[in-house]
């Protein structure tokens, strides 16, 4: 059986999503062409032997619309004759971009494929594919759940309240975030996934400084009178101290069989080894990534004490820590060097963010197997298993 294996993987650093941002001034098709651009030179591949670029975008409209990947795959210097592809499926676009890829090589369907994303939340907020006054989801939708969907602020209002997790607790988690990805970049750790862009070197929201104490002074940043009288369980834990930024960024990663890294003389960051997606409650949510985690474990045929390391994208602090609940994973192998809440969620970008500094953790901590998984809107997850090489 043909395996898929990830041979390079890079990101930009991530902006805030703000007109003051970094990053702000480059086109989001400018980011994705810069990490394909990177991936290319960092590997020695030829790109004439790329057979397909997937990419994940979530707002596809305005400077994201008309196939991202493929005008940042011509941007990158890619020949005309390689494809490209956008996919969404909401945060987790690019992880499914990851799954398509991969997938794809098993089937015999690609030997050298990208799996990348990019969203420039400055540029195209988010929602703004959705003009306003317009429904998105439609009238079965609204028969089906007849008291209406929530915002994700709310359902990880929800979230905490269900699995009564405390502001304290947030809070804390959102520090050790921020410890450790400022740890990570003091370290060096971030030097060979990271591919700076116009003078911009680091992850512009990291706080070294953050504290507890600090965070509880924030404000609830979802509070709203009709919600709080529909779901009175609320305690309005939820804070922008303890939730993700919005951001601008891309990542990319270079997936090939096997046996086309070594025909190439590509060296494997890690192999690809299971996969699963799954639906959710969509009122909850974010809360797929509890059965999606059980789903791939089963297909990998691993139990949770195999897996060395997890990626967890953290949406919000409640998400990741409703999932410790459920799963009993130890939290120190959980997001090791930092997570979405001090390194940023650039949407369509997150998931091939996740797997480039899951496989760069993979080899610094020679972890055996890890597993990476993100909540999606409308109640969806994605989940992956890696194992070294």
């Amino acid at each position: 059986m043909r395996d898929a294996v990830v041979v390079e993987a890079v990101r930009t650093p991530i902006g805030k999503g703000k007109p003051h941002g970094a990053l702000a001034h480059v086109h989001p098709v400018e980011l994705l062409a810069h990490t394909l651009r990177t991936l290319v030179e960092r590997s020695g591949v030829d790109p004439a032997l790329i057979d397909d670029v997937i990419g994940g975008t979530v707002d596809q409209v305005g400077e994201q619309a008309m196939n991202t990947t493929r005008y940042a795959a011509l941007s990158a210097g890619l020949p005309e004759s390689v494809p490209a592809t956008t996919v969404d499926r909401q945060c987790g676009s690019s992880q499914q971009a990851v799954h398509f890829a991969a997938q794809g090589v098993v089937a015999g369907a690609y030997d050298l494929v990208v799996a990348c994303g990019v969203e420039s939340m400055s540029r195209v907020p988010m929602w703004s594919n959705v003009p306003e006054g317009k429904d998105p989801f439609g009238p079965g939708v609204a028969g089906r759940y007849p008291e209406g969907l929530v915002p994700q602020g709310i359902s990880a209002e929800l979230i905490a309240a269900k699995w009564s997790i405390t502001r304290e607790q947030m809070d804390a988690f959102a520090v050790s975030s921020h410890r450790k990805a400022a740890a990570a970049w003091d370290a060096g750790l971030f030097d060979a996934e990271v591919a700076p862009l116009d003078g911009v070197t680091r992850d512009e929201c990291v706080r070294p400084d953050s504290t507890a104490d600090v965070l509880a002074g924030l404000r609830p940043a979802y509070h709203d009178p009709a919600f709080a009288e529909r779901f009175p369980q609320i305690e309005w834990n939820v804070t922008a101290g303890n939730a993700s930024p919005v951001n601008d960024g891309a990542s990319a990663v270079l997936i090939a069989s096997g046996e086309t890294a070594a025909r190439l003389g590509l060296r494997p960051l890690a192999r690809l080894h299971s996969f699963a997606v799954t639906g959710s409650d969509p009122l909850l949510m974010l809360t797929g990534v509890v059965p999606a985690t059980e789903k791939v474990l089963r297909r990998a045929g691993l139990g949770l004490d195999d897996i060395d390391l997890f990626e967890v994208n953290e949406a919000f602090s409640s998400v990741v820590l409703a999932w410790q609940q459920e799963t009993g994973a130890d939290l120190g192998k959980v997001n090791v060097h930092g997570g979405a809440v001090a390194l940023g969620h650039p949407l369509g970008a997150s998931g091939t963010r996740l797997t480039t500094t899951l496989v760069h953790a993979m080899r610094e901590r020679g972890a055996r197997y890890a597993l990476q998984t993100m909540c999606e809107a409308g109640g969806l997850a994605n989940a992956m298993v890696l194992e070294s090489v």
